[in-house]
């Protein structure tokens, strides 16, 4: 009998099937300063107990993505070790805290399923939750993938389509308990730009760029477990090439994000998102900003601010797509999320 396990292939996905992924993860300040080694993360509330205390909370958080990796790795080996592609995500939204000490596992529920037509793939849409050891949930999104099909032969399934909302809407919205900005430091935090001076429709190209190397690439998705063959098998892809990891260039965008947002303390929600174009070392990534949409909260001196973080790998700034309606070749992600900021 095999010991070894090849991964699940298309026909391995039935609709309503619950995975209950490997490995547990105790996550500690390790992770917070390999973090921010691999991106240049600076928003404060992710960096200072003593910022993060002064604004309610007892320590400083987990960066929000760094819990996403982390959660998201765990589903690798079961959702996207023969993917082809990760192809995008909805209804995403961060339900607590996590803190050094935590320990993250993740659970999938299978929710849509279409082959594709050439019948020799298929899209596989699944809904994770993100648990910590009080069996409290973190963290949950929908994403979608797709996947190798073994069995060429085999039948199509039923196509199943599950019904997505486009925006996590702001009543939705989990603020963590105690969070007060009433007091912030805008000094501490970086820049004087409060929720109040953002408008809708607000463009921000955040000048920076980063060239992404092989070596931390590497680093990165081993960091966050993340076994998918096209990441790590050179031979996996006809090109020869390693495909950057898609959660690597978000981190990196919403890095570079700072210069112009160093305000938006917390990622809470994601909208949506696409991996638009493959990244590849080598490349630069740049990272400009749209605000799409603000909204009060409940919480004291907290204002939410929606916003399209676009990375690219050299193309100007504030240009999406091409008269096609397609995205332009050198965009590399779309994102659509919401974030807290101090009004």
């Amino acid at each position: 009998m095999a010991k070894t396990n090849p991964g699940r292939f298309f026909e391995d996905y039935a609709l309503g099937d619950v995975i209950t992924h490997a490995v547990p993860r105790t996550v500690s300040g390790g992770e917070r300063a390999l973090y921010h080694a691999l991106y240049p993360a600076r928003h404060a509330l992710a960096s200072s107990d003593a910022f993060a205390q002064a604004c309610g909370l007892p320590a400083s958080p987990l960066d929000d993505l760094a819990a996403f990796h982390v959660v998201f790795g765990k589903t690798v080996p079961d959702i996207s070790l023969n993917a082809l592609a990760n192809l995008g995500y909805a209804e995403g939204r961060w339900l607590r805290p996590v803190w050094p000490g935590d320990t993250l596992r993740s659970v999938s529920e299978v929710i849509g399923i279409k082959q594709n037509s050439n019948g020799k793939s298929g899209v596989v849409w699944v809904r994770t939750t993100g648990l910590n050891q009080h069996d409290e949930a973190v963290l949950e999104y929908v994403r979608w993938v797709m996947v190798r099909k073994n069995d060429h032969d085999l039948p199509a399934p039923e196509t199943v389509l599950p019904e997505l909302r486009n925006t996590v809407p702001a009543n939705r919205l989990v603020i963590p308990e105690g969070l007060d900005f009433t007091d912030y430091d805008f000094a501490l935090a970086g820049e004087p730009h409060r929720w109040g001076d953002y408008e809708v429709g607000e463009q921000i190209d955040h000048v920076d760029g980063v060239t992404i190397e092989e070596a931390e690439h590497m680093l990165a998705t081993r960091l966050w477990q993340n076994t998918a063959k096209v990441h790590f098998d050179a031979t996996n892809r006809d090109d020869g090439k390693r495909l950057i990891y898609g959660g690597h260039v978000i981190s990196m965008a919403r890095a570079l994000s700072f210069n112009g947002l160093a305000n938006a303390q917390m990622i809470i929600a994601l909208n949506g998102g696409a991996h638009a174009n493959p990244c590849f070392a080598g490349d630069t990534v740049r990272a400009w900003s749209e605000v799409l949409d603000k909204a009060e909260t409940t919480a004291p001196g907290v204002g939410a601010i929606r916003l399209r973080l676009v990375a690219t790998k050299g193309g100007a700034p504030f240009q999406l797509r091409g008269d096609d309606g397609k995205y332009l070749p050198d965009v590399l992600l779309d994102l659509d999320y919401w974030a807290l900021m101090p009004l």
